[in-house]
């Protein structure tokens, strides 16, 4: 497909504007499913804003970094109109989100690979992501693939000692594509699962899937956004004592679900979500940002959001101008590169290396940004639970 006549303009009054700002879109869940996830997670892409325009800017010439936010309500539709304005109204030269797996495969479809735009998504982790470009090289993540969080979370549930299941998933293209790695590698490694069943988001009551999924186990391996029908599968399940333990991953870890649920409810609810490992220099100096910032630095997808930010701009900065074209490129030459590491908020440090020719390296608070032939990274994995009416995590080694 060739990319509108709209697109090229905005790539040419982007690229040739003199001492014009940076601007890279972000198109964020605001509303929409998981409102109270996303929040923090845009705060801390404004964070990363914050930092490069604070040490000096965008190139010799100190041109602002801008954010450009739009909603994508963690939906196709929306995922794709909101990347359409972005692009073709306000000009950006990449993309930072969106959030959900189903947005960003849409967007990146229709909108931004046409157009030759980078997106970066701080968080779709659906395995359909991997090899959805055909060689365009136009699509990263920061966050990990689900084809390796839904085995860790097999594995999880097998040394807890559940022999048995049934998996209830949303129909949507992150909750579906966990839920079937998921289910392999369980059945694969001697778990049986009973009832392996899509259902609808959004629905009133979800009695008659909860008594149907409850029929031979007490067991639930639940995939679901908590704000379009999460809340209220498990209510449902727990109303009729359907199940006594429920696992699932990202998608349910939110305040909300305690808040609505009650802790008391939730002892035997286990949740997985990329995570950060501790020990490393790029996670001790993020945590030090966003404690400074009032953010929870091992806040789901939260280090993903700041680092996608970070690296956008230190890719830009690498290539020399805002030029589209060349973006790809200097992602992974700062992600995969052999230079000089950069932390976290090492904006000045970057800069000066780079105008003097040098190579860096990037290690986020989320890990490593290595990027393989795909655009994915490695990650870690924590396994979440209610203590003192809050989620803890604890990584998964």
């Amino acid at each position: 497909m060739r990319k509108s006549i709209y697109s090229c303009i905005a790539a040419l009054v982007v690229v040739s504007g003199a001492n014009a700002d940076v601007k890279v879109g972000n198109p964020m869940a605001m509303t929409g499913p998981i409102p109270d996830l996303v929040a923090p997670m845009a705060l801390a892409v404004d964070l990363a804003e914050k930092h490069i325009n604070e040490q000096g800017g965008m190139f010799a010439s100190g041109e602002e970094y801008v954010i450009v936010r739009a909603d994508s309500m963690c939906d196709p539709v929306a995922g794709v109109d909101a990347v359409t304005k972005l692009i073709n109204v306000s000009g950006v030269v990449g993309i930072v989100g969106p959030v959900c797996s189903g947005g960003t495969i849409a967007q990146a479809e229709s909108v931004s690979i046409p157009a030759g735009v980078v997106t970066l998504s701080v968080s779709a982790s659906a395995p359909a992501i991997s090899n959805m470009e055909t060689g365009t090289d136009l699509v990263f993540r920061t966050a990990a693939s689900d084809a390796y969080q839904g085995v860790a979370l097999a594995e999880l549930a097998l040394a807890k000692g559940i022999t048995d299941m049934s998996v209830s998933y949303a129909n949507d293209d992150y909750n579906a594509g966990l839920a079937a790695v998921f289910a392999e590698h369980y059945a694969a490694n001697g778990g049986k699962i009973h009832l392996n069943e899509a259902h609808e988001p959004n629905k009133a009551s979800y009695r008659s899937e909860v008594a149907t999924l409850g029929a031979n186990t007490e067991n639930l391996a639940l995939f679901a956004y908590y704000g379009s029908g999460g809340i209220t599968l498990m209510r449902n399940a727990m109303e009729t004592g359907a199940f006594s333990t429920f696992l699932g991953a990202d998608g349910m870890l939110a305040q909300e679900v305690i808040d609505q649920l009650g802790a008391e409810n939730l002892t035997n609810a286990t949740f997985t979500t990329s995570t950060s490992d501790e020990s490393t220099p790029g996670y001790a100096a993020w945590s030090a940002l966003a404690a400074a910032a009032d953010l929870n630095p091992l806040g789901p997808f939260v280090p993903n959001s700041y680092d996608a930010a970070f690296m956008m701009a230190l890719a830009i900065e690498k290539a020399g101008s805002a030029n589209r074209d060349l973006i790809a490129g200097a992602l992974r030459a700062i992600g995969n590169g052999s230079g000089e590491v950069i932390l976290p908020g090492e904006w000045a440090k970057a800069k000066k290396i780079i105008a003097a020719g040098g190579d860096i390296n990037y290690n986020g608070g989320s890990g490593p940004q290595d990027f393989d032939a795909n655009g994915d990274v490695a990650g870690d994995f924590s396994a979440s639970v209610v203590k003192d009416g809050v989620w803890v995590g604890k990584i998964i080694k």
